[in-house]
């Protein structure tokens, strides 16, 4: 019996309302044939999510406005991740190029609080909850990321091996970059008659599988290697012949031939016991590097000639390995954090070195990061270093919640600390990096509802947003023009983003009149105009039209959101079932191809048909 077939039967059930026969259908098509499975458990802010919509409202008296006219943006959101999420998928939908994330690693020890009550060891659902929660947070984040972009999950041996199982349905298993395993400098757990533990992990996925690790700065002991100089600089040197696996003759034989050294003699490629061993590339290679000068001829202590590469030092970075053992410990990044914030308790930062690392080696100078588990705040600390150290332009956005005032007295206030300066516990004064950004956001819910008051709103409290997603907070006259916020509101950066927010629509034409009278000087204006449907009023704008890029909302806002918001109910009874009837007979065409090739094999091969 099919799925089709068994939800037929379900449908004839009698005691059940359409609701639940249509909930059981939609369980029954949910089943996976090969995968993870859990039982899904509802968060309350997803049934919250099911008639509400979030926003972000900035707090204004908490930004930090750097004098540089170029300092990057950085936002800080307090509220629920799954909201801000949400809201983001407006803002920055593809546009995020590193996520990082450190979620809680359902311990069983009051990390993981799920609707409220911490989850602890006990739990039947601990496992599905978890899974739950994740699986609705990396859904979003993946949308997020750019096609370039990478995304990296800490995360230890609790649900090391579940987390890997939902990223490869998530994010694709052909995404999977590598595991990192991270020494945290200290052993747990030592009386427990297990292991102790000295490492965590850090999963590491990308966008698209074409996706390339780059490479970390050489430290001063990478770069003692490069003891030898020529007139193209230092350089270290490794042998050309193969060594370890397949380094046998018989395993590449056309990598066995001679090289002619600095004599005249010929060299060829023997292991230390004399076998007849194979070089690293071939000869047309080899001819290649003897023009390039990148053959290294010296003699062993027996004095015959062995054959080496040259590699050189000038773009001083090496590949990253899974495992990182230089990076800071634990306890370095509590003493980072308390060397900033003196009077804060937060047991489980994440060291700078740490984050700092993961950029280096996955940003360009001018990519957006997000930490939407941002805890302590140290992946902004990081970014802002980052940038001073190499001069580069990165954008980060954190979210955290308020519990236990975590967001305003630990993220927020470290992070003002880093760019306005402060004095450590031993009072060592710290310089800040005073060419930031920093702006505060709150998560607010709206209704759902599409009644015109509630449009309005939403366009009004959505103007924040905006100015997010536009990467412009500097309100201006309009034309030379004040006008009232009631009616609009005008915004310019001074650096080419503009942007014109109406929600009187009755305004345009006015609006639309300023505009002509003043000079073009080529920069297009963004324009968000209140409309019931989609139309920006394309047509009123006719006479700017080069000049602007329009843009109706709140409909705009609502197509985003429905891509990631809860469904508000489930599927008719009846359409699910020719959903699954179409499913049923694709499924049986598709066998009776495989079928009909699987014949053809046997013809092909002598079978009878």
């Amino acid at each position: 019996m099919n799925k089709y077939e068994l939800a037929k039967k379900i449908t004839q059930l009698d005691g059940l309302t359409n609701e639940e026969k249509a909930s059981l259908v939609e369980l029954l098509r949910s089943q996976k044939k090969y995968g993870l499975v859990w039982e899904d458990k509802p968060e309350e802010i997803e049934t919250r999510l099911v008639d509400e919509l979030p926003v972000l409202t900035e707090v204004t008296e908490r930004a930090i406005v750097s004098d540089a006219p170029d300092a990057p943006n950085h936002i800080l959101i307090e509220g629920d991740n799954l909201e801000a999420l949400t809201a983001l998928a407006y803002t920055h939908e593809g546009k995020i190029d590193v996520i990082y994330i450190d979620p809680p690693y359902n311990t069983g020890n009051k990390d993981f609080v799920y609707n409220d009550s911490f989850v602890d060891r006990e739990d039947g659902y601990r496992h599905s909850k978890w899974l739950s929660f994740m699986n609705k947070r990396l859904q979003i984040a993946k949308s997020l990321l750019s096609s370039g972009g990478v995304i990296f999950i800490s995360i230890d041996d609790n649900e090391q091996a579940q987390l890997k199982l939902l990223c490869d349905e998530t994010l694709g298993n052909n995404n999977f970059l590598g595991m990192i395993t991270r020494a945290t400098g200290t052993t747990t757990g030592q009386d427990t008659g297990s292991l102790g533990k000295a490492c965590d992990y850090i999963l590491v996925y990308s966008k698209q599988d074409n996706y390339k690790i780059g490479g970390i700065p050489l430290s001063e002991k990478d770069l003692s290697r490069y003891s030898l100089k020529d007139k193209k600089g230092n350089f270290s040197i490794l042998q050309l012949r193969r060594t370890g696996g397949e380094d046998r003759r018989e395993d590449r034989p056309t990598m066995f031939f001679p090289i002619q050294a600095p004599d005249g003699s010929d060299v060829y490629p023997y292991g230390p016991t004399g076998y007849e061993s194979r070089w690293r590339v071939g000869p047309q290679k080899v001819l290649q590097m003897l023009k390039d000068d990148l053959l290294y001829f010296k003699k062993d202590k027996n004095g015959n000639w062995k054959v080496y590469y040259k590699f050189y030092s000038d773009n001083k970075t090496k590949r990253p390995s899974n495992l990182w053992t230089e990076v800071d410990g634990n306890k370095k990044a509590q003493i980072e954090l308390k060397n900033v914030v003196p009077d804060v308790k937060f047991e489980t930062p994440k060291p700078l070195d740490l984050i700092m690392k993961i950029l280096q080696i996955t940003s360009s100078k001018k990519s957006t990061v997000l930490d939407f588990f941002a805890g302590s705040g140290t992946t902004l600390h990081a970014t802002m270093q980052l940038n001073a150290e190499d001069g580069g332009h990165r954008k980060c956005i954190l979210v955290t919640n308020n519990e236990n005032n975590i967001c305003e007295e630990v993220t927020y206030e470290r992070n003002k600390r880093v760019i306005q300066g402060y004095t450590t516990p031993k009072g060592e004064d710290i310089e800040g990096l005073h060419d930031n950004n920093l702006r505060y956001y709150r998560t607010t819910l709206l209704s759902r509802d599409k009644s015109v008051k509630n449009m309005r709103q939403l366009v009004r409290l959505a103007t924040d947003m905006l100015c997010i997603k536009n990467d412009v907070y500097t309100e201006a006259e309009f034309c030379g023009k004040k006008i009232n916020p009631n009616i609009a509101r005008y915004f310019d950066n001074g650096q080419g983003n503009r942007m014109l927010v109406i929600y009187e629509e009755r305004a345009i034409q006015l609006l639309v009149q300023l505009m002509a009278q003043t000079e073009d000087d080529g920069i297009k204006t963004m324009v968000y105009v209140f409309s019931p449907g989609a139309d920006p009023y394309t047509d009123d704008f006719e006479d700017v039209a080069e000049r602007v890029k329009l843009c109706a909302l709140p409909s705009a806002i609502y197509e985003a959101y429905k891509r990631v918001l809860p469904k508000r109910k489930p599927k008719f009874l009846d359409e699910a079932l020719q959903e699954m009837k179409a499913q049923a007979e694709a499924e049986a065409n598709a066998q009776q191809t495989l079928d009909f090739g699987e014949n053809d094999n046997m013809n092909e091969e002598g079978g009878e048909a």
